[in-house]
This record gives C-alpha cells, structure tokens and sequence, in this order.
C-alpha cells in the first residue's frame, strides 16, 4: 500500500509506478468514487482501447433443443 499526501490545494500526485502500471497520461479524467470512508479513483478509458479486450474468450454456448 502507498501513501500520499494532500496538499494544500486537495491535490495529491499518483505514484509513478501506479501511473506506469495503469498507463495513466496527463490530462487523462478519472471518476471518484466516495464510500464511507475512502475514495476510489476509476480511469475512464477511451472505447478505442477496449478493442480487443475479449478475444480468446470462449462465446460458444449449448442452445436449449426447444429453441433451436
């Protein structure tokens, strides 16, 4: 677990390995979202960069014979 601290302004700076691992690039928006008594920050993701997210999943399924 890391640790940061906020500033004066309400900033606080990711860490660079958590910003490399996320591929995270500035100017790039996040969602927050408050539980009780954390926040989690969500990156929103281009719906360019989900192209390909599924292949080599298995689609293929058992259709009930009285649908056929």
């Amino acid at each position: 677990m890391l640790t940061v601290k906020v500033s004066p302004k309400f900033q606080v700076v990711i860490p660079k390995q958590v910003r490399e691992s996320m591929h995270l690039v500035p100017g790039q928006q996040m969602k927050i979202i408050q539980y009780e008594n954390r926040i989690e920050l969500i990156p929103e993701r281009d719906v360019k960069e989900l192209e390909g997210f599924l292949s080599g999943i298995d689609i293929s399924f058992d259709r009930e014979k009285d649908r056929v």
